[in-house]
């Protein structure tokens, strides 16, 4: 159920959990028990969900506006082979055509 902004002319502002055919409807103000219009403070907000599930919403609302670029992320430290532009991995071709990378670990499987 969405929780809704109002503004008391008396005692200011405070949110309410209400259903959404009911959003444009004044509220009774918990404290002085006057009728308060709604008020546009903040969005809107559904307060069943998920915490993980409003910070991917946040997450994408900051992503849509200035996305990060490859180039401004800092992850690989220096002499990375992906970031560096170097491969500091050596490759091995054998006689059949087979690639081995003795550098890397012999349980993984190339490409």
């Amino acid at each position: 159920m969405p929780v809704y902004d109002y503004l008391c002319p008396a005692c200011g502002p405070f949110t309410w959990m209400r259903p959404m055919a009911e959003c444009d409807l004044p509220h009774e103000c918990p404290r002085c028990r006057k009728e308060a219009p709604r008020a546009f403070l903040t969005a809107p907000y559904c307060a069943t969900m998920s915490g993980e599930r409003r910070l991917a919403h946040a997450t994408n609302e900051r992503s849509a506006s200035a996305p990060k670029r490859l180039s401004d992320v800092k992850a690989h430290g220096a002499g990375c082979g992906c970031c560096a532009g170097k491969s500091l991995r050596t490759t091995k071709r054998g006689k059949n055509g087979t690639k081995s990378f003795p550098t890397s670990r012999p349980w993984m499987i190339s490409h």
